[in-house]
């Protein structure tokens, strides 16, 4: 079975209930699968090193996974317009992967999720997309003939799946939320299938 990397970064759990979504639209087209995988947090000081395996949720990311992998959809949270520390940081160490054109060609879309209406969705989308161009990735977004993307009151944009939690944080996607990051999911598995053929 051909696999898509369904890698991310969530603190309140919304990125990581996108992931799932994305996962289940890539799982609806025959022949490719998931495969969901987390990158480690950051933080300025350390004390001890983080466990090599997360206690619960996905895996940490490993440098074979985007080797193995078709294509890769990537979620972080937004801070301040801009895609989350760990995602940069991730993204900073991959400079063999770049060298050696480990992700060229292979193709990638991106989610996010925000807990204002105006906090910064389309840019953290677009700065995760930038690195993924340096790549050599194929990107992709959501179309206007997907019904969701106009009649959404929260999240969801062109440019990929996103989530609006609001000031409670709530972690789960609305129902059109939802059905925007199975699509993506869809189209990005559709376009794997295709690739790969």
């Amino acid at each position: 079975m051909t696999e898509i990397l369904v890698l991310y970064y969530s603190r309140g759990g919304s990125v990581a209930r996108l992931a799932r979504h994305i996962a289940r639209g890539i799982g609806e087209v025959e022949g490719v699968g998931a495969r969901i995988r987390t990158v480690p947090p950051v933080a300025a000081v350390t004390q001890t090193a983080a466990p090599p395996v997360p206690e619960d949720g996905a895996p940490y990311v490993e440098a074979r996974d985007l080797v193995e992998c078709a294509g890769i959809a990537l979620g972080s949270p937004t801070r301040f317009g801009n895609m989350a520390a760990p995602v940069k940081h991730w993204f900073d160490g991959l400079g063999a992967e770049w060298a050696s054109g480990t992700l060229v060609g292979k193709p990638a879309a991106v989610f996010t999720s925000t807990a204002t209406m105006h906090g910064g969705q389309e840019s953290t989308l677009l700065t995760m997309m930038v690195p993924l161009l340096h790549h050599g990735c194929i990107l992709m977004g959501i179309p206007y003939t997907e019904p969701a993307l106009t009649s959404t009151r929260s999240g969801g944009t062109p440019y990929g799946a996103s989530h609006v939690a609001g000031s409670g944080d709530d972690p789960q996607p609305s129902d059109e939320e939802a059905q925007l990051a199975r699509a993506l999911g869809r189209r990005l598995a559709t376009l794997v299938a295709k690739v790969a053929a």
